[in-house]
């Protein structure tokens, strides 16, 4: 089993959280209480201990600078977007929604960091992967995948990584944003005919057809990861394991079950592993018609990460 850095085994995978990912947003399809309610239920289950749970310090404004445009820090460290920003946005700006923001981008850096020595870590939080480097969009105010990912390549921690993003949206910020970066291999395996209308290239787009079911779908990702996996070879792998490919998702429309999604996370999760690569992952969307099922498939996603590093942990 792999150790932690004070030297002491860990006895479970390790778990990003903050409560201050709980913003007032008003009525919002978005709803920010699903990291608590997520970690209630482990809790309440006895999956994870408070120990458990690390606690993520907000990235600093020159990490941010390293991903974001000089004039958009500008505008998020003061408060000062137009309405253009906050209507493409499409979530009302506050500076609890930008301490929310800058804690996802500390706390996918901190999950990747446990990656790296433990094998796997979740963050209950982060993929927000709509955010560009001149603005933000889609309930995305900050790129935490991409900050966590050029803070570790620009430190010299990892030199070849990949974003694995199965949100049911494609990752349009995270792909513009490594376009001209050979380090990352952008990977999205999304729903062609919805949100974002303009879709940049990732490194390889996989556009689904609406309705796609579990068995259909399942083998187009086995498919994938084999290539991205064997292609690029990565250190590191950013998985995006969004809820929202559930049949009964607000915002999507492909026609996943909870059982196709579970199934998905274990196939993601231990052909990283059997490759070799270290894993991060990071909750992104879900908007289940009832909250309950959005809070089951990413508890399940923790479950299997848990399952996946007790039983196959990978040393520093």
């Amino acid at each position: 089993m792999g150790s932690n850095p004070n030297g002491r085994a860990r006895e479970n995978v390790p778990l990003v959280w903050s409560p201050d990912y709980e913003v007032d947003i008003g009525s919002h399809v978005f709803l920010t209480a699903k990291y608590r309610l997520v970690l209630d239920a482990l809790l309440d289950a006895g999956l994870v201990a408070e120990t458990d749970i690390l606690h993520p310090d907000p990235a600093s404004w020159e990490q941010i600078g390293a991903v974001h445009s000089p004039g958009y820090v500008e505008k998020v460290r003061t408060g000062s977007l137009s309405l253009h920003d906050v209507m493409t946005l499409e979530l009302p700006f506050s500076i609890p929604l930008q301490r929310a923001s800058l804690l996802c981008c500390g706390g996918t850096t901190l999950a990747a960091r446990e990656a790296l020595t433990q094998g796997v870590a979740v963050h209950l939080g982060g993929g927000f992967h709509h955010a560009f480097r001149e603005h933000g969009e889609g309930f995305c105010l900050l790129n935490d995948v991409a900050v966590a990912l050029v803070g570790l390549l620009d430190e010299g921690a990892v030199s070849r990584c990949a974003v694995v993003d199965l949100d049911v949206h494609q990752g349009n910020g995270t792909a513009a944003i490594f376009r001209e970066d050979s380090r990352v291999f952008t990977f999205s395996m999304h729903q062609e005919r919805n949100y974002p209308s303009l879709k940049p290239p990732s490194d390889l787009d996989l556009g689904l057809d609406d309705g796609i079911r579990d068995e259909e779908y399942l083998r187009k990702l086995e498919e994938a990861l084999n290539f991205v996996l064997t292609r690029h070879r990565p250190d590191l792998v950013i998985y995006l394991a969004g809820a929202d490919p559930y049949v009964e998702d607000q915002l999507g429309g492909l026609a996943l079950t909870k059982t196709g999604l579970e199934e998905r996370d274990r196939l993601v999760m231990e052909r990283c592993v059997k490759s070799g690569s270290r894993t991060a992952v990071v909750l992104a969307g879900g908007y289940a018609r009832r909250v309950e099922d959005t809070v089951a498939i990413h508890r399940q996603t923790v479950e299997v990460a848990r399952d996946v590093w007790l039983k196959k942990p990978v040393g520093p």
